[in-house]
């Protein structure tokens, strides 16, 4: 398939990129380095050894898709092009709700254009919100604590409704849990602009003393240790899902929902003492106060996407941290050599 990747220079969209092209699929991939930058292009091809088309610019300029579907048969699109920071979300809701709705709107309206019906979204776990009981099944109530998850929610909904409407199209949509980790030749990973809103880009900085010590929101959780839990899944095993994912909706009609995640749930004190374990090497931290819109465990149950896709994790906890690490080690060495 010639498979339209939004976003694709961003960390998951772009170690999906590597296991779509290893898999034999074509890809065309746009982005505009909001969070990502031009050598992710690069290394995907050093990786894969494989060419593709790239078009930069925003999602949410209908002209420079369209322009897109012209100049390509597009089979299907994984849509990853969303901001993704729940932090960031509470303090800038309106930019969330722009970009992250605009840009599934106007895809969703090319792709009508161009008759492609194939649609994989890059969705959330929270939109469980805070969660009755563990571990969390696809069929749970939805509701957001965070307009991020609110914008994933809202997303649900459109693409539900597009996909009613519409008897030929066919959704599936992917709610992550915590994404880490990077890919084995140290090439691609997580490097955000600025300073990290996720927990393991944080955590790497400060082990390379870019940054002082880690900031861990909240020990008061009722938690076994006090520190929220999630359920962190390697972004390689992650990418695979979405190879399922695309043979899953080139097979079926209507919407249907998958969790990806591992099933278990570690806490913030336990990733930082395995990371610490696997490197051998010391994270500073210290305790600050909860961050609005976080809650305490957060852990999936990854029993349909393995019946339904046949997706099963394989990596663990220490493959996350020993991966995200070398990433980090590895761009270091290229850019002293």
């Amino acid at each position: 398939m010639n498979i339209l990747i939004t976003g694709g220079a961003g960390y998951i969209g772009s170690h999906t990129c590597v296991e779509l092209l290893e898999a034999g699929h074509d890809i065309v991939i746009v982005d505009n380095f909001s969070n990502s930058n031009f050598k992710v292009l690069d290394n995907i091809k050093t990786i894969t050894s494989k060419e593709f088309k790239f078009y930069e610019g925003d999602v949410k300029d209908k002209a420079l898709l369209e322009k897109i579907f012209k100049e390509n048969k597009i089979d299907a699109v994984i849509h990853f092009a969303a901001y993704k920071a729940v932090g960031e979300s509470v303090t800038k809701p309106l930019m969330y709700y722009r970009n992250n709705l605009d840009t599934t709107i106007t895809l969703l309206e090319v792709m009508n254009e161009f008759n492609c019906h194939n649609f994989v979204f890059s969705s959330s776990a929270t939109v469980y919100g805070s969660p009755k009981s563990l571990p969390i099944k696809e069929d749970f109530p939805l509701s957001t604590t965070n307009p991020y998850g609110t914008t994933k929610l809202m997303n649900e909904q459109i693409l539900s409704d597009v996909a009613t409407a519409d008897p030929d199209f066919s959704v599936i949509i992917l709610r992550y849990f915590n994404p880490i980790g990077a890919h084995r030749s140290g090439l691609l990973g997580e490097d955000p602009n600025g300073i990290p809103n996720n927990l393991m880009p944080y955590i790497v900085r400060v082990a390379t003393k870019e940054l002082p010590s880690l900031n861990i929101f909240g020990n008061d959780y009722d938690t076994k240790d006090g520190t929220g839990v999630r359920d962190y899944i390697h972004v390689v095993d992650l990418a695979k899902g979405h190879l399922k994912a695309i043979e899953k909706a080139a097979t079926s009609k209507g919407v249907k929902y998958y969790n990806l995640g591992t099933g278990t749930g570690y806490s913030v004190l336990e990733l930082v003492k395995t990371f610490e374990k696997v490197n051998n090497i010391k994270v500073p931290y210290k305790i600050a106060p909860r961050r609005a819109g976080d809650i305490a465990s957060c852990y999936a149950d990854p029993t349909k996407a393995y019946q339904e896709l046949g997706f099963k994790t394989e990596l663990t906890i220490e493959d996350m941290c020993r991966d995200s690490y070398n990433y980090i080690i590895t761009k270091e060495k290229h850019l002293n050599d």
